[in-house]
């Protein structure tokens, strides 16, 4: 079983990315969705999380955006959420990778966005990056409800730099150029992937 991981600095276009993968028939993990799923109600992260951080729980469930004012700006905070998620997020991803193994997939593609910064580069055979020029992903983050300079930066303080990723990645795909340029990116990669994990 092949493990492809798919990662990219904010606003480079990962998710539309990831679903490219999903529309070409890539069994996809999204690490995003497993937090989300942690963090709703009932999910298994809330007591974990709301023990670390008083006050971020609303309505049974992680208020995400109380979460982040708490986290944004102290990294010590950060690493403690990140200690206490990650092992949960990696066995929701163990649990996927084991059951598309027994579906038959020859390769699992495993959507993760902070994948250099938390050293899952380490656990994976490939590496797929998502990227676009500078212009692009601070004119696409800005657009997001929310977003300001000043979160934009702290946010992009946090990540690996875009050039640093782009050359530790197997592949590339640029986004900036529009979606049928980036599918035929992807449908190459998949290509690739399929020739690496045929049988003969």
């Amino acid at each position: 079983m092949l493990k492809v991981a798919l990662t990219g600095s904010i606003a480079m276009g990962k998710s539309t990315t990831a679903k490219m993968f999903t529309d070409l028939g890539c069994p996809v993990f999204d690490a995003d969705a497993a937090v989300h799923a942690l963090y709703a109600r009932n999910g298994s992260g809330v007591a974990i999380v709301a023990d670390l951080f008083p006050g971020v729980v609303a309505g049974g469930e992680i208020d995400r955006e109380k979460l982040s004012a708490v986290v944004l700006r102290d990294p010590a905070a950060l690493r403690r959420l990140e200690k206490a998620v990650h092992p949960l997020v990696r066995a929701q991803q163990v649990k996927f990778i084991d059951t598309a193994d027994k579906a038959g997939h020859k390769f699992v593609v495993l959507d993760i966005p902070l994948l250099f910064e938390t050293g899952g580069d380490q656990n994976v055979d490939l590496i797929v990056v998502v990227s676009a020029p500078a212009d692009v992903q601070r004119a696409r983050a800005l657009e997001r409800p929310g977003m300001t300079e000043e979160k934009l930066a702290d946010i992009l303080q946090r990540q690996l730099p875009d050039a640093d990723k782009r050359a530790r990645a197997d592949f590339v795909v640029d986004t900036s150029r529009g979606l049928e340029v980036a599918f035929d990116q992807v449908r190459r990669i998949v290509e690739d992937l399929q020739a690496r994990t045929s049988t003969g």
